[in-house]
């Protein structure tokens, strides 16, 4: 019970952090205005997305909205009854995916965009926010925790 709190109290502050910053750039520097942060490495844009990665699916709240309560069902569904055989890890990981996926949700319905401030000066590289580092980082750790850490996930069972 213990982890489930921890893991709320996680996510909430996952969401926070998320949603300061983005309060913060839109306070702060006016719209597609670069302001160099470390210099070849990273500098903050302020745009606003109306679609998902890469501005794909612009437009389609439907869409990310059904995708978000799928996700809310599943956690709600699996986590207190441990039916899949995810490590305590991946629940965390989960919990990050969550919380960003949450982060930009809250900015969809209430902006009709997501804030997007960080883009790197080395790669090109879409601009992208707090929120989709969560996002980004826990479905990487969790696929590749998966494939080569949790073994139990990929077998089948004896009947």
């Amino acid at each position: 019970m213990i982890q489930y709190i921890l893991m709320a109290v996680f996510c909430l502050g996952a969401i926070g952090i998320d949603q300061l910053t983005k309060f913060w750039v839109v306070q702060q520097i006016p719209l597609h205005t670069t302001v160099p942060v470390w210099n070849g490495v990273f500098h903050l844009t302020y745009t606003q997305n109306t679609g998902a990665a890469f501005s794909s699916f612009e437009g389609q709240h439907w869409l990310f909205a059904l995708v978000m309560l799928v996700f809310i069902g599943f956690i709600i569904w699996e986590f207190p009854k441990k039916k899949m055989p995810f490590t305590t890890f991946e629940r965390w990981l989960m919990i990050s995916i969550l919380a960003g996926g949450i982060g930009n949700m809250i900015d969809r319905l209430r902006l009709g965009y997501v804030v997007d401030m960080i883009e790197v000066e080395f790669m090109n590289f879409a601009v992208f926010n707090v929120a989709d580092i969560f996002i980004t980082c826990g479905c990487f750790l969790l696929i590749a925790h998966l494939i080569f850490f949790n073994k139990a996930f990929w077998k089948e069972e004896k009947k």
